[in-house]
């Protein structure tokens, strides 16, 4: 058995149709730092930097060279996995491209954009563990069942599954650290749970695809996809992991300083 498929001559063509939103969104992006800018502060450079490395990272996933070696090489098509699963995800959220959109459009339109957020089904589909069943849920059905080898024989297929795959994900960040406006804001304690036990599914699904590649994949293949999407996977988490424990610090730091000078000013009080 081997990985190299006949691919129709469709999903070609969806690979480069896939590449349109985000090179639309990336030129959208720009032009709402040209409309904030003039009406607000400037918008931190670092955050454009950070959209645009989320833009490549997916389209050089989805697109090109990479992309076409994917179809051929398990241990390739991981790296785009990491790449628009994972990498893409994390860099386009911390580009705060809702933000920037909200300062860019009038108040108005802000406030309608704000009224669809609030929605159940958004606001459903925010719940971390919600989140987490989708993007962890879905890789498991990817890598244990049959999709895996199906989606490079039907085109239909092969664009839900890498559009679910970057949803997903970009939901389950978006999730775990706040770096967009939250309505709905859970606990640290809660998300920190939530994300072990999601980061547990993930290692664990590495291990397995180790042990039983996918259907059409060699076990030398399946071991090195394996190891890059455990090993890969550990140091994208490691950055969310920082940034939430980051986060967390800042939001109970000043509930120290408070309780440390109350506790100052007793001592205080008491000496005196």
């Amino acid at each position: 058995m081997n990985t190299h498929h006949h691919l129709p001559e469709a999903i070609h063509f969806l690979e480069k149709l896939m590449a349109i939103p985000f090179i639309v969104g990336f030129i959208g992006y720009l032009l709402a730092v040209y409309y904030s800018n003039r009406k607000f502060k400037k918008w931190p450079f670092y955050r454009i930097i950070f959209f645009t490395l989320g833009i490549l990272c997916a389209l050089l996933s989805i697109t090109g060279p990479l992309a076409k070696l994917a179809h051929q090489d398990f241990s390739i098509h991981m790296i785009t996995h990491l790449f628009l699963g994972m990498l893409a995800p994390l860099l386009l959220l911390l580009g705060a491209p809702m933000t920037i959109f909200l300062r860019s459009i009038s108040t108005h339109n802000a406030r309608k954009v704000t009224t669809l957020l609030k929605s159940k089904p958004i606001q459903f589909m925010h719940q971390p563990i919600i989140a987490s069943v989708l993007n962890m849920g879905g890789l498991w059905l990817l890598y244990t069942t049959s999709l895996y080898s199906s989606m490079h024989e039907n085109a239909l297929l092969y664009l839900l599954i890498h559009v679910h795959v970057f949803l997903a994900s970009y939901l389950f960040t978006m999730s775990m650290i706040y770096i967009e406006p939250t309505l709905q804001r859970h606990t640290y304690m809660y998300r920190s749970i939530i994300l072990v036990i999601a980061l547990a599914a993930h290692a664990i699904l590495a291990k397995y695809i180790y042990a039983f590649p996918p259907k059409g994949v060699p076990q030398p293949e399946a071991e090195l996809g394996g190891m890059l999407m455990y090993y890969g996977g550990d140091a994208i988490d490691l950055i969310i992991i920082i940034i939430l424990c980051h986060q967390w610090y800042k939001a109970s730091r000043p509930r120290i300083r408070k309780s440390t000078d109350y506790s100052h000013s007793n001592q205080t009080s008491d000496i005196l």
